[in-house]
């Protein structure tokens, strides 16, 4: 379904007024006095000859540059590639202290020990860059993306957790063959070390954290569950700082001790301030409460918010807020949902599909529930666009920040398009919204309707040529249910757009 623009702005050609215009007032009175008017200039007496008055000179007043008004200074944004650059960058030094201490030895023993103190070096540099990819920090957040870096941080984890084991073993065994006992009586005795006691809680808890976070495990357990056992990250991070300052790993002096403590100091600082202060602060200035709850369709409703002095948030379209609403058993947990309309008149607009116990209770709402909202995340904006012309494909209730983007990316008649996917017509959520932004924009909507195992597949490489004949010259925004935005992604690269050109962000991650 494609909708047209309606260019009729309601005046006559040639900018003649149109019927609406208003009419024209009386003439002006003429500049001459009406007695003037009435004689005849032969008759009057002339005039006095006056010698021209001198004109009145003001003093110079200085030269004044006119005001410019003050131009937005945009958000600072780290790229994917500059901050998986500078991570790998960070680890660097952390490799050449280890090399500054190592002492080369065939022994058996030093070898275990010198290995040792490099996993124990790179596992406590890793546990700081996993807590810093969760510290929501906005040149972040709004840089990589929200999806991107909680997946940088699942498989780091692993990594982690790995380089923490293999310092354990590594340990174990350096120290059994240093007293010449086995690989249990050495386990008790570094148990006897208040450091190692230390270590070895900070590891088990880290350990709890990731079978936790395994996709089979975090399936069967509840969010709120998972949630405050990955709490013990903080406390597994804690103890090891302490073990790593009471260890051998940075013997090398007090300047390694100062730099490495100033590197905790640092992370530490960012997370207590984007994780605790901001998001305190922006409930006691905004003061965000719900207004109205409307249905949109089936299992679907749009939740609208109020507060103060929302323009300071900057919100983004495409972005998403983490909410948190003060109502009997939702206040509990943070919210993940985009924006499904721009910010304007302090207003906020989400719009939730119920598909989980905390969704069907938002269904539930009353006007007037205060509203946590922490924000904005996310990097599915405007400044991703590289084309001139853009291409908008949802999925489902992905449709919400697709719907965002739609109405505010700047471009003109036949510059933007929006394929739309859905089981059926009634699965269609804003689409009274969409057809009249299409319409005033001049914008191309299509619907893409049909079961998802259905003989006709609607995103194959040739349908959707088919529908966007110049498909390779558009930059693509792909938001919808990870099924389905892989599958797409992967027919966009064989009808011929390049990866770098599709920007998505998972509905759910």
């Amino acid at each position: 379904m494609t909708i047209q623009a309606d260019l009729s702005d309601g005046y006559a050609p040639g900018g003649a007024p149109g019927p609406g215009a208003p009419t024209p007032g009386p003439a002006d009175p003429p500049p001459t006095h009406p007695l003037y008017s009435r004689l005849d200039p032969r008759c009057l007496p002339p005039r006095p000859h006056r010698a021209p008055p001198r004109p009145h000179r003001a003093p110079p007043r200085p030269h004044r540059a006119p005001r410019r008004a003050p131009v937005p200074v945009p958000p600072l944004r780290l790229t994917p590639v500059a901050l998986r650059r500078a991570l790998a960058g960070g680890a660097v030094p952390v490799v050449g202290l280890w090399l500054v201490q190592a002492e080369p030895s065939m022994r058996l023993d030093a070898l275990f020990a010198t290995l040792a103190h490099l996993s124990g070096l790179l596992a406590g540099y890793g546990i700081l860059v996993m807590l810093l990819l969760m510290a929501r920090v906005p040149a972040v957040e709004h840089g990589v993306g929200a999806d991107l870096l909680a997946r940088w941080h699942a498989r780091g984890g692993r990594h982690v957790l790995t380089l923490c084991l293999a310092h354990t073993v590594f340990a174990l065994c350096g120290y059994a063959a240093h007293t010449g006992t086995d690989v249990l009586g050495a386990a008790l005795g570094l148990l006897g070390y208040p450091g190692l006691a230390a270590a070895t809680v900070g590891t088990v808890l880290l350990a709890g954290v990731g079978v936790t976070s395994a996709r089979t495990v975090r399936r069967r357990v509840r969010h709120e569950t998972w949630r405050a056992v990955h709490l013990l990250t903080y406390v597994g991070a804690g103890l090891a700082f302490a073990h790593q300052l009471s260890g051998p790993d940075l013997a090398g002096g007090p300047v390694a001790v100062w730099l490495w403590a100033l590197l905790h100091t640092t992370v530490g600082t960012l997370l207590v301030w984007y994780r605790l202060v901001v998001p305190v602060r922006q409930a006691l200035r905004h003061s965000l409460r719900v207004t109205e709850v409307r249905t949109e369709g089936p299992d679907v409703v749009s939740v609208v918010m109020q507060g103060l002095g929302l323009d300071a948030l900057r919100a983004e379209p495409g972005q998403f807020f983490r909410w948190r609403f003060l109502h009997r058993r939702l206040w509990r947990t943070a919210l993940p949902f985009s924006l499904s309309a721009p910010v304007r008149d302090d207003t906020l607009r989400i719009t939730v599909k119920a598909c989980g116990d905390h969704t069907r209770r938002i269904r539930r709402l009353r006007p007037g529930v205060r509203v946590l909202a922490t924000g904005p995340f996310g990097a599915l904006t405007a400044h991703r666009r590289t084309r001139r012309k853009v291409l908008l494909l949802a999925g489902g209730v992905g449709i919400t920040p697709m719907r965002a983007l739609f109405e505010t990316l700047p471009g003109g008649p036949g510059d933007l398009t929006l394929l739309y996917r859905a089981g059926d017509a009634a699965q269609l959520v804003l689409r009274e919204e969409l057809e009249r932004i299409a319409a005033a924009r001049g914008a191309a909507l299509h619907y893409l309707l049909g079961p998802s195992d259905g003989p006709f597949d609607p995103l194959a490489p040739r349908a959707l040529r088919h529908l966007v004949p110049d498909l390779v010259e558009h930059d693509v925004y792909l938001c919808g249910p990870p099924g389905m935005s892989r599958a797409a992604a992967a027919a966009l690269e064989r009808a011929g757009v390049p990866a770098d050109r599709i920007h998505s962000e998972q509905f759910t991650f």
